[in-house]
């Protein structure tokens, strides 16, 4: 794997810095790239979806491992030192590279990255740039069952929202929709010194395994009921069917949005209806 010295050669012999516009913070701890590669039990024959590579640290430790993998770099200086470096390397016809935005729009992966996809298992492995992150990770778990497992390197508060449960200040929709599709697993938590260049935030590993059966076959409809509810998290949800509405077992007018458990959540979404007299 590259050392900090050879990012940054690499980086000064084409002109270029780190940009934090794309929230570029090079992971440059060899023991924790093994870490997130080890807890992805990805190895040859695995294919990979590797989201914000840098300059393709993560993705020779992927390709020495026998990993097949399509890399998707936003950044046009970084996607042509890509080529250069690992385009060339000798694991050169296991590697991919689509260079643009990962995501179409907020909810759709981008086409060219799906195209190499071509519809197989694959299994998201990234030190996801900050502001990929979630857009990337909800989509994915919604609409891609094709991808079990999610490895990732986030912001430490995105994996505290992942993780958090009722009650909980971190506890939103993007907890329910991600604990409907999947289970949450601490890797590691990384301080900033670990990256290059140091970002102004603690980040983490999480680990995303899609569950068997998912909670919810209806995951816009869900994220559309939590949209609703969270945006009023503190207000009673007696609003949310109606004055006269039968409240399903377990769930009471006077309950809060933020008390609610994901199952719970659901529940709501299979009976949600406009409801004219929400200001009451």
């Amino acid at each position: 794997m590259q050392s900090l010295a050879q990012i940054k050669r690499h980086l000064d012999e084409r002109g270029l810095a780190p940009r934090h516009r794309l929230g570029q913070n090079f992971l440059i701890d060899h023991n924790l790239i093994r870490k997130l590669v080890d807890a992805a039990g990805v190895g040859p024959g695995s294919l990979v979806l590797e989201v914000g590579p840098g300059t393709g640290t993560m993705t020779e430790e992927l390709l020495e491992r026998g990993c097949r993998v399509v890399a998707c770099e936003l950044d046009a200086g970084l996607a042509a030192l890509l080529r250069d470096v690992i385009g060339h390397g000798p694991h050169a016809d296991r590697f991919t590279l689509v260079e643009g935005d990962c995501l179409e729009t907020k909810r759709r992966v981008s086409g060219a990255v799906l195209r190499e996809l071509v519809g197989r298992p694959f299994k998201l492995v990234s030190n996801l740039p900050y502001a990929a992150a979630t857009p990337l990770i909800t989509t994915l778990l919604a609409s891609h069952a094709e991808c079990p497992l999610l490895a990732v390197t986030i912001q430490r508060e995105v994996g505290d929202r992942l993780a958090a449960g009722p009650g909980s200040k971190d506890y939103g929709p993007l907890s329910v929709i991600a604990q409907s599709m999947a289970t949450i697993e601490p890797v590691a938590t990384l301080p900033p010194e670990c990256f290059w260049p140091r970002p102004d935030v603690t980040s983490a590993m999480v680990l995303l395994r899609r569950r068997e059966r998912p909670l919810t076959d209806d995951v816009a409809g869900l994220a559309q009921t939590c949209q609703r509810l969270f945006a009023q998290r503190r207000k009673q949800i007696r609003w949310f069917l109606g004055k006269n509405a039968a409240w399903p077992a377990g769930i009471e007018p006077h309950m809060r949005a933020e008390e609610l458990t994901p199952e719970q959540l659901i529940v709501l979404s299979k009976l949600a209806k406009p409801a004219p007299d929400e200001a009451d």
